[in-house]
């Protein structure tokens, strides 16, 4: 059971909770137990798992990721000028796989499933895969 996200980006660097969206997925697919993988297709872009309680996490986050690999470096070589991006993206990695158990996804109390931008504004796709058993 595979499910196509469209996502369109407003920023350059941006984390947007997907989580209600794979809880939609997965309710409506009736699985009662397996897991479900979240997997981004775009080598600017990731998916993290993290608090989605606190706004100022997402901000937090992605201040430190600028400060880790800021947007221009002297020594950056690749011609598109987006180093930093694939770089961000490399740390958060392409996919996160969830547990489903009794049809809910196994979050924490305060967890939420984020698709992370860092080459936008774009639209984008995240691919929704579900493993019964």
């Amino acid at each position: 059971m595979l499910h196509t996200l469209e996502i369109t980006t407003t920023k350059r660097d941006e984390l947007r909770d997907i989580t209600r969206e794979v809880i939609s997925f997965v309710k409506k697919s009736g699985v009662r137990s397996g897991v479900i993988v979240v997997y981004c297709p775009h080598t600017t872009a990731g998916i993290a798992i993290n608090e989605n309680a606190d706004p100022d996490v997402k901000h937090d986050v992605l201040m430190r990721l600028d400060e880790v690999y800021p947007w221009e470096h002297p020594k950056y070589r690749h011609a598109e000028g987006n180093t930093a991006s694939h770089l961000k993206s490399i740390t958060t990695g392409p996919s996160q796989s969830i547990i489903i158990h009794d049809g809910e996804l196994l979050l924490g109390r305060w967890q939420g499933i984020y698709f992370c931008e860092f080459d936008g504004p774009r639209r984008r796709q995240c691919f929704l895969k579900i493993l019964e058993g």
